[in-house]
């Protein structure tokens, strides 16, 4: 089984949105560079931030996220994000009214059987959990590896936080990698069990 990675670009304040869902400039280094980092052309990163997101990026087989992630973003109009194979959408509702099916999006009741779901089709590669309130979930059960994060530099304030509801203390290893890039400086923390 691949291993299980929480992520998200985060404030220094510990937040991946405003109060209204809004990640405002949490994203300025995805467009603050001259490397493309996607096919399209979209996202332009320095050249450090390239060579240690497009790697990750690589790697993941699988994204868990919650529903409203997915609310938030339309299903990505039903193409996972990131050239990632499949999306596990944490949820108590069905598909939404005129979901294509074929659609490799995969809607489960809980975090155990996101997981579940998600390990099974990654096989060897990384099960991303989106962070936020089910990655959080996840992290509390002990089911998270590593940590990463993309802190920008901004401040909110307040928001939505990047371990979601978590409130219990909670020992990282020392960061295994420290990358800085335009806007954001990358970090990837082992998590202690």
């Amino acid at each position: 089984m691949g291993k299980v990675v929480m992520y998200a670009s985060v404030s220094v304040d510990g937040f991946i949105a405003d109060d209204n869902d809004d990640p405002g400039p949490l994203f300025e280094w995805l467009t603050s560079g001259d490397v493309p980092l996607d096919d399209g052309g979209v996202l332009k990163v320095s050249q450090a931030s390239y060579d240690h997101t497009r790697a990750y990026w690589d790697s993941i087989g699988v994204t868990i996220v919650g529903r409203r992630v997915f609310d938030l973003t339309d299903g990505w109009d039903g193409t996972p994000p990131s050239g990632i194979d499949h999306v596990v959408v944490v949820t108590h509702r069905p598909p939404p009214d005129g979901w294509n099916p074929d659609a490799p999006f995969h809607f489960v009741d809980g975090v155990d059987a996101a997981l579940a779901t998600a390990q099974k089709l990654a096989g060897d590669r990384i099960v991303e959990a989106s962070a936020g309130d089910v990655g959080g979930q996840l992290f509390a059960a002990g089911y998270v590896h590593e940590v990463r994060m993309d802190v920008a530099p901004v401040v909110f304030g307040s928001g939505k936080r990047f371990f979601g509801t978590v409130n219990a203390q909670q020992l990282l290893e020392d960061p295994e990698v420290v990358v800085q890039g335009n806007r954001v400086l990358h970090l990837r923390y082992p998590v202690r069990h």
